[in-house]
């Protein structure tokens, strides 16, 4: 008689959930140990895990048909562009219906995860207990601990990084410098410039401003109808190129550069129109801050009362030693972004950014890869091989993506999901004859 293999889920997120809900399919007993007393991540507006970035206007940029489980779709009354509070609703609804939330142990922080020395997992908890499990997932998310600018010291008017940042009225009368051209630089931007005195984005890297709808339609389903995966990236970016100008006009005609080189999505339906209105304006990088005055890199200075940094955030791991955890700022040292090498049992699911698409899809995809791999369904090359993949995929991105932290995390979505389709199909190969889990030890 087989005994029921267990594992751990470290985080109840959107990751947390997909994963335990695989992992249950396939016969495991898993447990999910979430830090606060909600489950649904990011997405829970001042949740009491620390952890969430959420702003009281904060929708998510992909529309809900990409966004959602593959087999959990969104109810029919469910708007295009779903706001936080729907995204936690949708979670919940997700968590009930595959039995998931009597399986999360809420108030519960990982302090250690440990190879157990006969075979296995060991979790200490903050609470000083311990508990073994045969595989771990780490879905702990990658957007919790903020990545400051160099010159935020330097700023001696008020700052504060996006994370912290929840409603306009506190920034009402104020001149207000918004660091970056991500979505949620360009999100806060549009939120505050209503209320501020002044509302300037400081763009240190070229960007493109796609619309969030196009002929009436998602400007995704147009780019899935135009774009096809024999393209080389050059069509590719000049077909959103054309959309955006169409939509928006030329980048440099709005202070920004457009890009030659593939760039994470970012944009928000209502700025170009407060760039119409002279509610914003654009600036190039900041080359020095002294006081409460910033200095760009085209010459020009300006003082400003506070300054917001969407600079993206740093991957936290405080629960895996120096030996276990696959961070290796800004990178992460794992086979398909999931996988670590010489450490069998260990997962981690959720830690990357697309560059288009919904991260939800994606993060089913590699929770159905770990499930297949604990159930020996699927086997791994030996590590040296999956070594030579990761260091492959980290010359790609340093070879098609800017010179930024935050690309260390990206991924294609149409090329991932190609890659774990085929590494699902190779890995059943290596699995057959081989006696189940053997392809993890």
């Amino acid at each position: 008689m087989s005994v029921q293999r267990s594992a751990a889920v470290v985080g109840a997120g959107a990751a947390g959930l997909c994963a335990a809900k695989h992992l249950m399919a396939k016969g495991m007993d898993v447990v999910v140990f979430e830090i606060g007393t909600r489950l649904g991540g990011l997405w829970v507006y001042e949740n009491d895990n620390g952890l969430s970035p959420t702003y009281q206007s904060l929708h998510v940029n992909s529309e809900n048909r990409v966004t959602a489980y593959q087999d959990f779709p969104f109810p029919d009354s469910a708007p295009i562009y779903p706001d936080h509070v729907q995204m936690a609703q949708y979670l919940e609804d997700y968590a009930t219906r595959f039995g998931i939330r009597d399986r999360i142990r809420f108030q519960s922080r990982v302090a250690s995860v440990e190879q157990d020395k006969a075979a296995g997992w060991l979790l200490t908890l903050a609470d000083g207990s311990r508990h073994r499990f045969d595989a771990v997932v780490v879905a702990s998310g990658h957007q919790g601990v903020p990545r400051h600018p160099p010159f935020a010291d330097d700023f001696k008017g008020e700052y504060l990084h996006s994370h912290s940042y929840r409603v306009p009225d506190p920034f009402r009368g104020k001149r207000v410098l918004v660091i970056g051209a991500g979505n949620s630089a360009c999100d806060i931007a549009s939120d505050i410039c209503t209320v501020t005195a002044a509302t300037t984005m400081s763009a240190r890297s070229p960007v493109l401003l796609m619309p969030r709808m196009f002929l009436g339609v998602p400007t995704s389903r147009v780019l899935g109808k135009l774009e096809k995966p024999w393209m080389p990236w050059a069509i590719r970016r000049r077909i959103r190129e054309l959309i955006a100008r169409m939509a928006h006009g030329r980048m440099e005609q709005w202070g920004f550069v457009t890009p030659k080189t593939r760039t994470h999505p970012a944009g928000h339906h209502l700025l170009i129109g407060h760039f119409i209105w002279n509610r914003i304006k654009a600036r190039p990088g900041i080359a020095s801050v002294s006081g409460d005055t910033v200095a760009f890199v085209d010459g020009s200075f300006e003082r400003f009362d506070t300054m917001i940094a969407a600079t993206g955030y740093q991957v936290h791991l405080p629960f895996l030693s120096q030996t276990l955890s696959p961070l290796r700022e800004p990178w992460l040292e794992l086979f398909h972004q999931v996988v670590r090498p010489g450490a069998p049992g260990l997962y981690f699911v959720g830690f990357f950014n697309v560059s288009g698409g919904g991260n939800i899809r994606m993060m089913d995809d590699q929770s159905q890869w770990v499930a297949a791999l604990e159930a020996g369904e699927v086997g791994l090359p030996d590590a040296q091989r999956m070594r030579r993949s990761i260091l492959s995929e980290r010359e790609a991105i340093v070879r098609l993506y800017p010179d930024s932290p935050r690309y260390a995390l990206e991924l294609d979505p149409r090329v991932y999901r190609a890659t774990l389709a085929a590494e699902m199909r190779e890995g059943a190969r290596r699995a057959a004859g081989r006696k189940p889990h053997a392809a993890q030890a």
